[in-house]
């Protein structure tokens, strides 16, 4: 009962006195639910890729249309490395309150049970999927000196020399597919891993290494510039900023490797968080697929085109993606110390 029924009530006699302070210390015994008060304070999310990723360009323009929504600062921090397990341990350690999340590849979660020896974190238990937000097609792509300059004349080059390719997430599933293509193939790929898109590109422009891969928020600038030249679609559908560039299927490979890898920016929460902050926030990343101009922009520059997942939708992508990951994994016997 509230304090104005109160005082409304003053000249009630001893007796109804009584019995409606008894009423208003019952009522305030009644537990709050933690989402009732959701949010009061500043909301971090946490990155799990480098600036210049299509992670950190969706981490950021998820931040300012959720603070504008919720009414509370919500920043953004990078934690690459560690195959995301870097991000992932500081949310899953976090209290689970709403407060720190996490947006993370979706395929370092998937990846990490197999591909390290260790994990810090239990990916199946110990966050919470909200939603999932496409990145657009991933594409290989070459530096502009490199004499192989298509997928044919990469993989033949591959057969007498090795091809220094740079990875942007160890246990990606860019580096299945290379394991795969030189398995398939007798390419010889020399994978140097990075911690995240900005990092390789730079060896990438500069000759340091002769192909890499990623989205197109990364990887756009320099095909505009001419620094690189792309060869492949690895993951996603064909592409009107890429004509004539062929998927896998296209160019004859074909299987799980080529075929099921499919990649997404994912955020999560601590396991334990309120049911009812989940809904809310999976409500809201749905929506600024529409209502954020921020994240149309970030959309636009990926080339994404397909819905945000979230509840059953994004329960049965896991369900789908998540074994193929770690299948490939085992079978191609990656792992990481």
């Amino acid at each position: 009962m509230s304090l104005d029924l109160e005082k409304n009530h003053l000249n009630l006699g001893r007796r109804h006195l009584l019995a409606l302070g008894g009423a208003s210390l019952a009522a305030c015994a009644l537990p709050v639910r933690a989402s009732d008060a959701w949010p009061a304070k500043p909301i971090r999310i946490i990155a799990g890729q480098a600036p210049g990723s299509s992670n950190d360009s969706t981490a950021r323009a998820l931040a300012d249309y959720l603070a504008q929504k919720l009414g509370v600062p919500v920043v953004v921090e990078n934690k690459p490395g560690g195959s995301g397990m870097i991000a992932a341990d500081a949310v899953a350690r976090s209290s689970p309150d709403g407060y720190t999340l996490l947006l993370s590849l979706h395929s370092q979660l998937a990846q990490a049970p197999v591909l390290l020896k260790k994990p810090p974190v239990n990916t199946d238990k110990d966050l919470v999927p909200i939603a999932a937000m496409g990145v657009g097609p991933v594409i290989g792509v070459v530096n502009k000196d490199f004499p192989a300059q298509t997928l044919e004349q990469v993989i033949a080059y591959s057969k007498k020399k090795p091809v220094n390719v740079g990875n942007y997430s160890v246990g990606s599933g860019w580096q299945l597919m290379l394991a795969q293509l030189a398995k398939d193939t007798g390419g010889q790929f020399n994978v140097v891993n990075y911690k995240g898109t900005g990092a390789m590109l730079m060896d990438l422009y500069a000759g340091t290494i002769d192909m890499g891969a990623g989205s197109l928020a990364g990887m756009g600038a320099g095909l505009d510039k001419g620094a690189t030249k792309p060869v492949v679609i690895t993951v996603g559908e064909k592409s009107r900023r890429l004509p004539g560039i062929p998927r896998w299927v296209d160019a004859g490979f074909k299987g799980p490797a080529y075929e099921d890898l499919a990649e997404c920016n994912m955020l999560f929460a601590p396991a334990g968080t309120s049911p009812d902050v989940v809904r809310r926030l999976a409500d809201l990343a749905a929506l600024s697929a529409n209502d954020s101009p921020r994240i149309k922009a970030v959309r636009e520059t990926l080339h994404e085109e397909g819905p945000v997942l979230t509840g059953e939708e994004l329960k049965k992508f896991i369900e789908r993606t998540w074994p193929s990951y770690r299948r490939l994994t085992r079978e191609l016997n990656l792992v990481v110390d």
